[in-house]
């Protein structure tokens, strides 16, 4: 299928690994130009590189510590500087950092939600004007947590909460500009950082087949790609009726009885 996405710019942050690597990827793969948002030159330039070998396209990459406002802005003006046009955003870039309740504090929690929320407003902001006139379309990539919660991790769980809200707000908002806005929720990915997460801990195996174990399709772990497709599929015109929507593609883990996976 054809996505039509073919010279296509799209703001991808945190597109340097991971999922926001995956959506890079797949974008790249389907003729788009991604432009990767991030804070390391190293990994964005490593990225575009291999995404380069791969697809013959050459991203785009802005250096930039989006948890700085005036960052968001100006990583917005030098994708505008360069092709003189957004057609997509992807706000994807986000840590769960683990700032809970009882042994958190007001600055780590507002800290938190500048890394995971309060940049995804600001580069949709900063990237409107441009969205208007490509009726572009905006993803936001959201966190389980925001459904199930986690424990320890208020900060995360909130901006989630937010990225949702932010999501069905924005679709009815930017109605008439016919710019559609839609949200991919994540459950069990596996990524480097969570490769690096479950490596720290004292048994590495068993804890992943216990969390495998919970996924009721096919009891493994969503891959990147799988993010990725759904996500290139939804920054295209071939959903072109599809706005406001919170999409899950995590196995079944956040809405199946989890029991199923047992059975």
């Amino acid at each position: 299928m054809d996505l039509h996405l073919k010279d296509k710019v799209v703001i991808v942050t945190g597109g340097a690994k991971g999922i926001g690597e995956g959506i890079c990827r797949a974008l790249a793969a389907e003729g788009a130009i991604p432009a990767i948002i991030g804070r390391s030159q190293a990994d964005n330039e490593e990225a575009a590189r291999q995404i380069t070998q791969a697809t013959a396209i050459t991203p785009f990459q802005v250096v930039a510590e989006l948890t700085i406002p005036a960052e968001c802005k100006n990583a917005v003006d030098a994708v505008l500087a360069k092709f003189g046009r957004i057609d997509g955003v992807v706000n994807n870039a986000g840590v769960n950092d683990g700032v809970g309740l009882e042994n958190g504090n007001y600055e780590d929690f507002v800290a938190s939600l500048h890394k995971n929320m309060i940049h995804y407003y600001l580069i949709v902001q900063h990237a409107l004007p441009a969205l208007k006139l490509s009726k572009g379309a905006i993803l936001n990539i959201t966190s389980k947590t925001a459904d199930t919660g986690q424990g320890n991790t208020s900060g995360y769980a909130a901006a989630n909460g937010g990225r949702n809200g932010l999501t069905r707000e924005w679709a009815v908002e930017l109605l008439k500009y016919g710019i559609r806005v839609n949200a991919v929720v994540v459950a069990e990915c596996w990524t480097p950082l969570y490769e690096k997460w479950i490596s720290s801990l004292p048994d590495p195996e068993a804890k992943l087949k216990d969390i495998t174990s919970k996924i009721p399709f096919e009891n493994r772990m969503t891959t990147s790609a799988e993010i990725a497709d759904t996500a290139v599929f939804l920054l295209s015109d071939r959903s072109s009726h599809t706005t406001g929507q919170i999409i899950y593609v995590d196995g079944g883990y956040v809405h199946l009885d989890r029991a199923l996976a047992n059975g």
